[in-house]
C-alpha cells in the first residue's frame, strides 16, 4: 500500500504570479531546436554510440535540419573527444550548423573542452553546475555565494580561453541545475551574475538555459517559473532563453509547450524523447504537434520511418509501436467504429483542403508514410475496416448490407482463431465465403442466352444455364425479363423458391493485388415466405456471367438445394 504522499514527498510550491500572461498566448513560430541526441541521449544508452553511429546519427540530425546539436561531453573520454575533433578536422560540419559540447564548472574539464574545439568556425560551449537545494546541501556542501562563485570562475576562465582562439565564433551557454527545483530568487541571481560576467548584449547573447532536469512539477508550474523569470532577468535582449525538460512526471512535450508560451525562444531536446530515467523532451512530437497546428515546425520530418529506423540503430532501443506520429500503430484502427469513421473521412477528405479525418489529427503521407496500415482487423474490428481493405487492396467496393453480413463472417473467424487478419486473410475468407466456397452444393457452369417469345407474343430473354451438382452436369433452361430474371426462373422451376431482393454491379477497382478491373456483381436474395436475406458475389470479366455466378453463390448461402432427381430437373426445364 501507497504511503501518506504528503508526508513523504515535498511539493514545490508555485510561483506568485497571479497575472501570469502565458495561458492567454499563442504560439506562432517554432523555437531554435537544439539536439541533444549525441550527448544527453547517448549518455542514458546501456551502450553509448560508437564513432559510426554517432557520425549516422549527426548527419540524420542536419538532414532533418537542426541548426545546432550538441555533440558530445568532450572531457568526460576521450571517445566523446575524439568525435568533436573527427568532426571538425574532417569537414564534416555543415556551415550553417554550430556545434555544442558540454562541461561541469570545473577548470581541467572546462579546459580539455576547449582544446576539443580549436579550428571549429562557431561552437557552444554549455557549462552548468548545482544551483537546487538538495544538490547544494546534500552533494556539495555548499552555500549559494559558492555556488555563484563557481560559476562565475567557469564564465571567466571560457571567455579566457575563447580569446585565446579567435578563429572560433564561441558562444556561452549557462544551466543552473536543477533550474526548476531551485528558488526562483536564487535562479535569477545567479543567471543576472553569469551575464554580467560575460559580457552579454545584443549582439553577443548569452543563452540561459532553463532546465527541469529532474521534472517535478505541473507544466502550468514550470510555464510560471519561466514567464517569472523573464519578467524579472536584466539584459533580456542579450538572452536566449532555452528550455530543456525532462520527461520524469510525462510531461515534457507539455511542460515544452507551455514554457514557449511563456516566452522562451529554444528547446533542447532528443528525437523521439530519449535521455536520462524516462527522457528528453521528444522533439519530434513536439515539433508535429505545432505543425498540426498550423505552424511550420523548421524541421524536416517528411520521411518519419527513415529517421526512425536511424534512430533506433544508432541508439539500439526500439520506438515503441504507439509513440506519436512515428509508432507502427499510431496510424492503425482495430476499432470496428474508429475504421467505419476513418474510411468515411478518408473517402470524403478532398485535395488541398484541410485535413479533418476523425480519429487521424496529422496526413500521414505528410509523414512519408502511407494507409496501408492505418485500418488492420482483429476481434474487435467491424465492417468500415473491412470493407476499407476489401477496397484499398484488392478493388471490391461491398454494398453496405454485405458490408455488415461479411463483417460477421470476419468476426466469427476471429473469434475462432484470435490474432489480427491481414487484407490477404480477409480476401481469402472473403474468396471462400461467397466466391469459391468449398461446401457448395452447386457451382456455376456455364450459360446461353437465347430470344425467346412468351405468351402474348412479347419478347423475353431466356437462358441456359449449366450447373454442377454432386459431380454431374445440370442443365436448366428459364425465361424472364433479363438474363438475371431467366436464370430465377430456371432455378425455380428447379425447385429453388429464391427471390432477388437487390442486384448491384460495379467494376472493380484496379489493386496491385487483384491486377486489372473486372465486373463484380453482388445480389442479395431471399427465399420466399421467409425472412433470411444472403448475399451471393460473382466476379468475372463478364458481367451477366458476374451476375450469374452470384446468384449461384447467393443460393448456396441460403443453403437452398435443387430437387434430388436431375433427370426430372432437366424434363421439367425443358
Amino acid at each position: 500500500m501507497l504511503q501518506n504522499p504528503t508526508t513523504k514527498y515535498r511539493a514545490f510550491p508555485p510561483v506568485d504570479l497571479p497575472d501570469r500572461q502565458w495561458p492567454g498566448r499563442t504560439i506562432t513560430a517554432p523555437p531554435v531546436w537544439m539536439s541533444t541526441d549525441l550527448r544527453d541521449g547517448n549518455q542514458s544508452l546501456f551502450e553509448p554510440m560508437n564513432g559510426e553511429r554517432k557520425m549516422r546519427m549527426f548527419r540524420t540530425l542536419c538532414q532533418v535540419g537542426f541548426k545546432q546539436i550538441e555533440v558530445a561531453f568532450p572531457s568526460a573520454s576521450q571517445t566523446e573527444f575524439d568525435f568533436v575533433r573527427s568532426l571538425i578536422e574532417g569537414g564534416n560540419i555543415p556551415a550553417d550548423v554550430t556545434i555544442e559540447v558540454l562541461t561541469q564548472s570545473r577548470e581541467h574539464l572546462i579546459r580539455r573542452t576547449m582544446e576539443s574545439l580549436k579550428g571549429a568556425r562557431r561552437a557552444i560551449v554549455h557549462v552548468y553546475n548545482a544551483t537546487a537545494p538538495v544538490f547544494r546541501e546534500v552533494v556539495f556542501g555548499m552555500q549559494k555565494a559558492e555556488i555563484v562563485e563557481l560559476a562565475l570562475q567557469a564564465v571567466r576562465l571560457i571567455k579566457q580561453l575563447a580569446a585565446e582562439q579567435p578563429e572560433t565564433e564561441f558562444t556561452l551557454e549557462y544551466s543552473p541545475e536543477v533550474f526548476s527545483s531551485t528558488e526562483p530568487e536564487f535562479a535569477l541571481e545567479i543567471c543576472n551574475a553569469v551575464t554580467a560576467e560575460w559580457g552579454a548584449t545584443p549582439t553577443n547573447k548569452v543563452i540561459l538555459n532553463l532546465p527541469a532536469t529532474v521534472e517535478g512539477s505541473m507544466p502550468n508550474v514550470y510555464a510560471d517559473q519561466i514567464e517569472w523569470m523573464l519578467r524579472n532577468l536584466d539584459r533580456r535582449d542579450s538572452i536566449i532563453l532555452s528550455l530543456h525538460p525532462h520527461n520524469d512526471r510525462g510531461t515534457a512535450v507539455a511542460a515544452a509547450e507551455l514554457g514557449l508560451l511563456a516566452g522562451a525562444d529554444r528547446v533542447e531536446g532528443c528525437l523521439f524523447g530519449n535521455g536520462e530515467r524516462t527522457g528528453n523532451v521528444d522533439i519530434v512530437t513536439l515539433a508535429l504537434n505545432l505543425y498540426t497546428q498550423g505552424v511550420a515546425p523548421g524541421l524536416d520530418f517528411s520521411d518519419i520511418n527513415a529517421v526512425a529506423r536511424t534512430v533506433e540503430y544508432c541508439n539500439q532501443l526500439p520506438i515503441h509501436p504507439r509513440h506519436p506520429y512515428v509508432g507502427d500503430l499510431v496510424f492503425t484502427a482495430f476499432s470496428g467504429s474508429h475504421q467505419d469513421a476513418i474510411k468515411k473521412g478518408l473517402a470524403a477528405q478532398k485535395p488541398d483542403t484541410i485535413w479533418d479525418v476523425p480519429y487521424m489529427p496529422i496526413d500521414p503521407a505528410d509523414l512519408g508514410r502511407s494507409y496501408d496500415s492505418v485500418i488492420r482487423v482483429n476481434s474487435q474490428s467491424g465492417k468500415g475496416g473491412v470493407a476499407y481493405l476489401m477496397e484499398v487492396e484488392y478493388g471490391v467496393v461491398m454494398p453496405r448490407r454485405l458490408q455488415v453480413e461479411f463483417s460477421g463472417e470476419v468476426q466469427a473467424y476471429t473469434d475462432a482463431h484470435g490474432g489480427e487478419m491481414t487484407a490477404l486473410d480477409i480476401w481469402k475468407l472473403f474468396d471462400a465465403t461467397y466466391l469459391h466456397a468449398e461446401d457448395a452444393a452447386m457451382r456455376y457452369v456455364d450459360h446461353h442466352l437465347f430470344e425467346a417469345t412468351a405468351p402474348g407474343k412479347k419478347h423475353v430473354q431466356g437462358i441456359d444455364l449449366q450447373l454442377e451438382v454432386a459431380g454431374q452436369a445440370v442443365h436448366l433452361k428459364g425465361l424472364g425479363n433479363g438474363p438475371i430474371d431467366a436464370a430465377v426462373h430456371a432455378l425455380q422451376s428447379a425447385g429453388v423458391r429464391v427471390q432477388v431482393r437487390s442486384f448491384e454491379e460495379r467494376s472493380t477497382k484496379a489493386s496491385q493485388q487483384a491486377g486489372d478491373a473486372q465486373a463484380c456483381a453482388f445480389l442479395e436474395l431471399a427465399v420466399e415466405g421467409d425472412s433470411t436475406e444472403r448475399f451471393g458475389v460473382g466476379l468475372d470479366s463478364n458481367i451477366v456471367t458476374a451476375s450469374l455466378q452470384a446468384l449461384v453463390s447467393g443460393v448456396n448461402r441460403l443453403g437452398l438445394q435443387l430437387a434430388e432427381q436431375t433427370t426430372e430437373l432437366e424434363d421439367a426445364a425443358a
